[in-house]
Protein backbone atom coordinates (compact mmCIF):
# COMPACT_ATOMS: atom_id res chain seq x y z
CA UNK A 1 0.00 0.00 0.00
CA UNK A 2 3.39 2.30 1.14
CA UNK A 3 4.55 1.89 -2.40
CA UNK A 4 1.31 2.72 -4.38
CA UNK A 5 0.51 5.56 -2.73
CA UNK A 6 4.39 6.95 -3.26
CA UNK A 7 4.04 6.16 -6.85
CA UNK A 8 0.88 8.43 -7.08
CA UNK A 9 1.47 10.81 -5.15
CA UNK A 10 5.23 10.92 -7.79
CA UNK A 11 3.12 10.73 -10.60
CA UNK A 12 0.80 13.77 -9.45
CA UNK A 13 3.85 15.64 -9.17
CA UNK A 14 5.15 14.92 -13.00
CA UNK A 15 1.82 15.69 -14.19
CA UNK A 16 1.83 18.82 -12.38
CA UNK A 17 4.68 20.41 -13.59
CA UNK A 18 4.28 18.87 -17.34
CA UNK A 19 1.06 20.84 -17.06
CA UNK A 20 2.91 23.83 -16.10
CA UNK A 21 5.86 23.38 -18.66
CA UNK A 22 3.04 22.79 -21.73
CA UNK A 23 1.27 25.99 -20.33
CA UNK A 24 4.40 28.24 -20.99
CA UNK A 25 4.96 26.44 -24.30
CA UNK A 26 1.36 27.22 -25.50
CA UNK A 27 1.76 31.06 -24.57
CA UNK A 28 1.23 33.36 -27.44
CA UNK A 29 4.02 35.00 -29.24
CA UNK A 30 4.09 38.83 -27.24
CA UNK A 31 3.66 42.07 -29.34
CA UNK A 32 3.79 45.54 -28.00
CA UNK A 33 -0.14 45.57 -28.87
CA UNK A 34 -1.38 46.49 -25.23
CA UNK A 35 -4.38 43.80 -25.31
CA UNK A 36 -1.61 41.05 -26.28
CA UNK A 37 0.37 42.62 -23.13
CA UNK A 38 -2.58 42.36 -20.96
CA UNK A 39 -3.12 38.72 -22.44
CA UNK A 40 0.64 37.96 -21.27
CA UNK A 41 0.32 38.46 -17.82
CA UNK A 42 -2.99 36.85 -17.92
CA UNK A 43 -1.12 34.30 -19.04
CA UNK A 44 1.17 34.15 -16.63
CA UNK A 45 -1.05 33.97 -13.93
CA UNK A 46 -2.60 31.42 -15.56
CA UNK A 47 1.24 29.37 -15.53
CA UNK A 48 1.18 30.33 -11.69
CA UNK A 49 -2.26 28.86 -10.57
CA UNK A 50 -1.03 25.49 -12.65
CA UNK A 51 2.40 25.43 -10.47
CA UNK A 52 -0.22 26.39 -7.40
CA UNK A 53 -2.24 23.30 -7.79
CA UNK A 54 0.62 21.15 -8.46
CA UNK A 55 1.79 21.63 -5.16
CA UNK A 56 -1.48 21.67 -3.42
CA UNK A 57 -2.33 18.28 -4.98
CA UNK A 58 1.19 17.12 -3.89
CA UNK A 59 0.25 18.47 -0.45
CA UNK A 60 -2.99 16.18 -0.61
CA UNK A 61 -1.15 13.55 -1.92
CA UNK A 62 0.80 13.40 1.45
CA UNK A 63 -1.68 13.92 3.44
CA UNK A 64 -3.88 10.86 2.28
CA UNK A 65 -0.82 8.73 2.51
CA UNK A 66 -0.43 9.93 5.70
CA UNK A 67 -3.87 9.36 7.32
CA UNK A 68 -3.32 5.55 5.45
CA UNK A 69 -0.18 5.47 7.19
CA UNK A 70 -2.08 5.94 10.80
CA UNK A 71 -4.66 4.00 9.78
CA UNK A 72 -2.76 0.90 9.25
CA UNK A 73 -0.71 1.65 12.66
CA UNK A 74 -4.52 1.73 13.96
CA UNK A 75 -5.66 -1.56 12.40
CA UNK A 76 -2.53 -3.64 13.59
CA UNK A 77 -2.95 -2.42 16.99
CA UNK A 78 -6.77 -2.58 16.93
CA UNK A 79 -5.84 -6.36 15.60
CA UNK A 80 -3.95 -7.16 18.23
CA UNK A 81 -5.77 -5.83 21.03
CA UNK A 82 -9.05 -7.70 20.36
CA UNK A 83 -7.24 -11.21 19.90
CA UNK A 84 -5.31 -10.31 23.54
CA UNK A 85 -8.64 -9.49 24.87
CA UNK A 86 -11.05 -11.81 23.13
CA UNK A 87 -9.25 -15.24 24.46
CA UNK A 88 -10.07 -17.22 27.33
CA UNK A 89 -6.87 -16.70 30.24
CA UNK A 90 -7.00 -19.42 32.80
CA UNK A 91 -5.71 -19.04 36.01
CA UNK A 92 -5.90 -19.56 40.15
CA UNK A 93 -8.02 -17.97 42.17
CA UNK A 94 -6.85 -18.93 45.28
CA UNK A 95 -3.84 -22.01 46.52
CA UNK A 96 -3.91 -24.98 47.16
CA UNK A 97 -6.66 -26.93 49.79
CA UNK A 98 -6.21 -30.07 51.25
CA UNK A 99 -10.14 -31.69 51.46
CA UNK A 100 -11.01 -33.55 54.48
CA UNK A 101 -12.25 -36.11 52.61
CA UNK A 102 -10.72 -38.07 50.28
CA UNK A 103 -12.74 -40.57 47.40
CA UNK A 104 -9.99 -43.19 46.77
CA UNK A 105 -8.13 -43.12 50.44
CA UNK A 106 -5.38 -40.90 49.69
CA UNK A 107 -4.43 -37.43 50.61
CA UNK A 108 -7.05 -35.30 48.54
CA UNK A 109 -5.92 -31.84 47.84
CA UNK A 110 -7.79 -29.46 45.48
CA UNK A 111 -7.31 -26.14 43.03
CA UNK A 112 -9.87 -23.58 41.96
CA UNK A 113 -8.96 -22.41 38.38
CA UNK A 114 -11.12 -19.47 36.59
CA UNK A 115 -11.88 -18.60 32.82
CA UNK A 116 -10.76 -14.47 33.41
CA UNK A 117 -10.95 -13.81 29.59
CA UNK A 118 -13.82 -13.04 27.95
CA UNK A 119 -14.64 -15.80 25.65
CA UNK A 120 -15.07 -19.58 26.72
CA UNK A 121 -12.17 -22.13 26.60
CA UNK A 122 -13.27 -24.97 24.49
CA UNK A 123 -11.87 -28.06 26.90
CA UNK A 124 -9.01 -27.43 29.48
CA UNK A 125 -7.03 -30.18 30.15
CA UNK A 126 -4.33 -30.28 33.72
CA UNK A 127 -1.59 -32.69 35.34
CA UNK A 128 0.24 -32.73 38.21
CA UNK A 129 3.25 -34.04 39.50
CA UNK A 130 3.99 -35.02 43.01
CA UNK A 131 7.71 -35.23 44.13
CA UNK A 132 10.14 -35.28 46.92
CA UNK A 133 12.64 -33.71 45.10
CA UNK A 134 12.92 -29.97 43.73
CA UNK A 135 10.51 -29.79 39.90
CA UNK A 136 11.25 -27.66 37.27
CA UNK A 137 9.10 -26.70 33.63
CA UNK A 138 10.91 -29.39 32.24
CA UNK A 139 9.67 -31.71 34.63
CA UNK A 140 5.97 -31.05 33.25
CA UNK A 141 7.13 -32.42 29.92
CA UNK A 142 7.31 -35.51 30.42
CA UNK A 143 4.40 -38.33 29.70
CA UNK A 144 1.68 -38.38 32.63
CA UNK A 145 -1.70 -38.26 32.59
CA UNK A 146 -4.11 -35.63 32.24
CA UNK A 147 -7.36 -34.72 33.16
CA UNK A 148 -10.05 -33.23 31.10
CA UNK A 149 -12.13 -30.45 32.89
CA UNK A 150 -13.81 -29.61 30.24
CA UNK A 151 -15.22 -26.32 28.73
CA UNK A 152 -14.93 -23.03 30.90
CA UNK A 153 -17.41 -20.21 29.95
CA UNK A 154 -16.08 -16.62 30.75
CA UNK A 155 -15.91 -16.08 34.56
CA UNK A 156 -16.33 -19.45 35.36
CA UNK A 157 -14.64 -21.56 37.91
CA UNK A 158 -13.97 -24.99 38.58
CA UNK A 159 -11.70 -27.35 40.93
CA UNK A 160 -8.89 -29.58 40.07
CA UNK A 161 -8.04 -32.06 42.55
CA UNK A 162 -4.66 -34.32 43.19
CA UNK A 163 -3.61 -36.79 45.48
CA UNK A 164 -0.85 -37.97 47.20
CA UNK A 165 0.01 -40.99 49.05
CA UNK A 166 -0.19 -41.86 52.44
CA UNK A 167 3.26 -42.96 53.29
CA UNK A 168 4.51 -39.76 50.76
CA UNK A 169 2.52 -37.31 53.23
CA UNK A 170 4.07 -39.50 56.06
CA UNK A 171 7.86 -38.73 55.52
CA UNK A 172 6.84 -35.24 54.92
CA UNK A 173 4.83 -34.60 57.99
CA UNK A 174 6.73 -36.84 60.34
CA UNK A 175 10.49 -36.76 58.93
CA UNK A 176 10.57 -33.19 57.65
CA UNK A 177 10.72 -34.86 53.87
CA UNK A 178 10.09 -31.96 51.32
CA UNK A 179 7.05 -31.96 48.89
CA UNK A 180 7.10 -30.25 45.45
CA UNK A 181 3.58 -30.13 43.12
CA UNK A 182 3.37 -29.10 39.88
CA UNK A 183 0.54 -27.97 38.02
CA UNK A 184 -0.46 -27.27 34.51
CA UNK A 185 -3.58 -26.42 32.62
CA UNK A 186 -3.71 -26.23 29.18
CA UNK A 187 -6.11 -24.83 26.73
CA UNK A 188 -6.75 -23.96 23.15
CA UNK A 189 -7.52 -20.02 21.65
CA UNK A 190 -7.98 -18.57 18.45
CA UNK A 191 -3.89 -18.20 18.03
CA UNK A 192 -2.97 -21.53 19.49
CA UNK A 193 -2.46 -23.33 22.55
CA UNK A 194 -2.05 -21.86 26.23
CA UNK A 195 -1.32 -22.60 29.65
CA UNK A 196 -0.62 -21.65 33.28
CA UNK A 197 1.40 -23.68 35.34
CA UNK A 198 2.92 -23.36 38.95
CA UNK A 199 5.37 -24.47 41.06
CA UNK A 200 4.64 -25.42 44.53
CA UNK A 201 6.51 -26.39 47.75
CA UNK A 202 4.95 -27.27 50.98
CA UNK A 203 5.48 -25.47 54.26
CA UNK A 204 4.85 -27.84 56.75
CA UNK A 205 5.10 -24.68 59.79
CA UNK A 206 2.22 -22.77 57.60
CA UNK A 207 0.78 -26.29 56.33
CA UNK A 208 0.33 -24.74 53.28
CA UNK A 209 1.73 -24.77 49.41
CA UNK A 210 3.80 -21.76 48.76
CA UNK A 211 4.27 -20.99 45.06
CA UNK A 212 7.81 -20.97 43.79
CA UNK A 213 6.78 -20.29 40.31
CA UNK A 214 4.57 -19.59 38.27
CA UNK A 215 4.36 -18.61 34.39
CA UNK A 216 2.00 -18.26 31.31
CA UNK A 217 2.56 -19.82 28.02
CA UNK A 218 0.66 -18.44 24.89
CA UNK A 219 1.50 -17.47 21.25
CA UNK A 220 2.73 -14.84 20.27
CA UNK A 221 0.26 -12.51 17.65
CA UNK A 222 2.19 -11.51 14.62
CA UNK A 223 0.21 -8.27 13.14
CA UNK A 224 0.63 -8.71 9.71
CA UNK A 225 3.62 -6.10 7.59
Amino acid sequence: MNKVLFTCIASLLVLSCLSSVFAQENQPVKTMDPITEMGGSFEKWITIAHWVTGVSTVVLAIAIFMTFRHLEASTKMSKIQTEYRLRPWIGPIGGIKRMDNSINGDLQFSITIKNFGDLPANYVKAKSIVSSTPLTKESLKQSMSEFNLGPVLPHMEKSYLFFIKPDMWKKVTDENDPLYVALYFEYPSLTGSNGYGSISEYNKTNQTFIHKDMWIDYPEIKSDK
